[in-house]
This record gives structure tokens, C-alpha cells and sequence, in this order.
């Protein structure tokens, strides 16, 4: 073999890179856990006085935060070996309310690598993972890393985007929310909208008691309900909005739940659905938030997929015409994307 050295160093280089960030993972999880970020954010800080103010050992602290410095996650003087974050930093790290979230993104990782073993029998058998057999810290990760976005994008640009939504829900409107999970958008959309009534829906049932936990700490929960139950199976008949969030392609059966989903709309209601951006073909994905996602579904998406009846995989990556093809076979006449982020495609489809 003739090896160009130049484009191997430029390899091993991802690679260091790449196995940072992976060991990177479990310490801003760490962070997370502790509020390190959160004390941090109060003001600079030698580790001694880190290790002060979250009551943990300097030793460790001193470690970590060589560790987060390195990585251009939070900032230092190594003269004085004094650390600080800036505003971004700050805004990316320490507020779980804020536009975005990282370390929640981490949970869902690290959450969702601890079914490795299963997922490398599932590759030589075809089969399944359900996203109920996950451990814990996939469902409360997942909440973690789309919720922020939910916060900043749902009620002042996703709702405004529909045509006449925003207006029926101020007046009063019955809505489903569908794969609820914990139910971050039920709750941001009943705070938002207080003369309307709210139906979340999932199959997992340790999601729908989290989520009516959930509900019952934001004051929502007279007009929030949740039941378990599929996408293909949820109550309820005369909606004015009916809600997908980042869970359509998830299914083995999306076209069953879209044809259920016409069925609940009342005859002038709405489909909101939100997925993962994407295009739709594999060159336009292959960038860094298509890495995140193809691999996300590898472990989530297509495992769960293929656990479900349906013969449907879509994977996070579906794209735009794979989303159009289900909604308008279940007998949608109008499709049409409303709005997007850098993470996700917003589309509105109507009977």
C-alpha cells in the first residue's frame, strides 16, 4: 500500500477529535448532574473555589475543568489556572430553558449508547428496540435536547406559521399532541394557550406519568390530560390541531397514524408536524447535523421502527418528499412546509 501521509494525518486528526468529544460526552454530563456550569456561570474561578461553591472534591473539579477548557467549552487563564464562561457559553450550557440545551443532547447520547449490545445482535438479526426498552436517560434526555427548541421556536414561530392556527387556539381549541413523550410541547402549548384543552398520547407509559407530572408542576393540568396509547389508537374525534413532534418517522407504521390522525381532524383542522431536518437525498445530509441524526438513528429511530408492525423505517434523516409521500396517501390534500430551524422542518397538512 502507498499511503498519502498527509491525508492520513488529516484522518488520525478527526479521529483524536472525534474520541475528545466521545469522552467529552460523559463529563458535560457530569457538569449537568453537579450544576458545575451553573455555579461557573456566577463568576471566574480557580478550582479550589468551584469545588467550594458546587460541595465537590478540587481534585476532580481541577481535572474537569483542564478537560472542558481543552474542548473551548468553557474559557481559562493558565497563569492563575482561573476559569470563566462566556455569554455563549452560558447560554449553551447552563440554562435548561434557554434556546438550546447541550448537555441534554449528551444525556440522550450517553442514554442511548448503553443498548450497544443489544443494537449489534439487532444489526445480524433484523430485529427491533423498542424505545420503551431504552434506559432512563434516553426519555429524560430526549425531553432535554428538544425541549430547548421547543421554548424558542413552538409558540413565536412553529404556532404563527399555520394558517389560522394561532387564532383558533386563543379562541379555544381541542388539541392532540401525539408522541408526547414527557410532555415538553403539551405543556408549552396549554401555558401558551389557556382557553384551549390539550390531549397528549404515547405508547410508553412511563413517559405519559412523567408527563402528567410535568403538567400537574406547571399549573396545566386541569386542562392537560394524557393517555398511553399509540399513534394509530389515541381518542378523540373533531380536533383543531393534532401534533407530531420529531416522532413520525419513529414509526413502523407512520401511514396508519397518518390515516388515524385525518380521521380526528375536524373537517377545517390541522396537522402540525414536526421532523428532523433534512434533505432528500443522502449527499444533502451528509454534514454535521445529518451526522448527529443518521447516528441517533442508528441506536433510536430505526431500531424502534423496526420493533413496530407497519414495514416502515424512515430513519431521522427521511426528508421532505418521504414526509409528503405518508401524509398525502393517508388522503391529505394540502402539504405544504411551513417554516424550519437549523434542526428541524416544519410542515402544515390539512384534509
Amino acid at each position: 500500500m502507498a499511503l498519502d501521509m498527509d491525508k492520513l494525518n488529516e484522518f488520525v486528526g478527526r479521529f483524536a477529535g472525534d474520541l475528545g468529544a466521545t469522552v467529552a460526552a460523559g463529563n458535560v454530563v457530569v457538569g449537568h448532574r453537579l450544576g458545575l456550569y451553573q455555579a461557573l456561570a456566577e463568576g471566574p474561578a480557580t478550582p479550589e473555589e468551584l469545588a467550594r461553591r458546587t460541595d465537590t472534591d478540587p481534585r476532580y473539579i481541577a481535572e474537569w475543568l483542564r478537560g472542558q477548557a481543552a474542548g473551548g467549552y468553557i474559557e481559562v487563564d493558565p497563569a492563575t489556572e482561573t476559569y470563566s464562561m462566556t455569554e455563549e457559553q452560558v447560554f449553551a450550557l447552563a440554562n435548561p430553558d434557554g434556546g438550546i440545551y447541550m448537555p441534554g443532547a449528551f444525556v440522550l447520547a450517553l442514554g442511548s449508547l448503553k443498548s450497544e449490545d443489544r443494537l449489534v445482535d439487532a444489526f445480524k438479526t433484523g430485529a427491533g428496540i423498542g424505545w420503551h426498552e431504552h434506559d432512563q436517560d434516553v426519555f429524560v434526555g430526549c425531553e432535554q435536547f428538544f425541549r430547548p427548541g421547543y421554548i424558542a421556536n413552538l409558540v413565536p414561530s412553529w404556532i404563527p406559521a399555520l394558517d389560522g392556527v394561532d387564532a383558533k387556539l386563543r379562541a379555544g381549541a381541542r388539541v392532540a399532541d401525539v408522541g408526547c413523550g414527557l410532555g415538553a410541547s403539551t405543556v408549552l402549548l396549554a401555558q401558551a394557550y389557556p382557553d384551549s384543552e390539550f390531549v397528549g398520547s404515547d405508547y410508553h407509559e412511563g413517559s405519559i406519568e412523567l408527563a402528567r407530572k410535568r403538567a400537574a408542576d406547571a399549573g396545566v393540568a386541569d386542562r392537560v390530560s394524557f393517555e398511553v396509547a399509540s399513534a394509530q389508537t389515541f381518542s378523540g374525534r373533531g380536533y383543531d390541531l393534532v401534533s407530531t413532534f420529531d416522532c413520525l418517522h419513529d414509526m413502523g407504521d407512520p401511514a396508519g397514524a397518518a390515516r388515524h390522525i385525518r380521521q380526528s381532524l375536524a373537517s377545517d383542522g390541522t396537522w402540525l408536524i414536526v421532523e428532523p431536518a433534512a434533505a432528500d437525498d443522502l449527499a444533502g445530509n451528509l454534514n454535521p447535523v445529518g451526522r448527529i441524526y443518521y447516528n441517533f438513528s442508528t441506536f433510536l429511530c430505526v431500531p424502534n421502527a423496526l420493533s413496530q408492525p407497519g414495514g416502515f423505517a424512515l430513519g431521522a434523516q427521511a426528508g421532505e418528499a418521504a414526509i409528503r409521500r405518508v401524509v398525502t396517501d393517508a388522503g391529505f390534500t394540502r402539504f405544504r412546509r411551513a417554516t424550519e430551524t437549523p434542526f428541524n422542518l416544519v410542515f402544515e397538512a390539512r384534509p
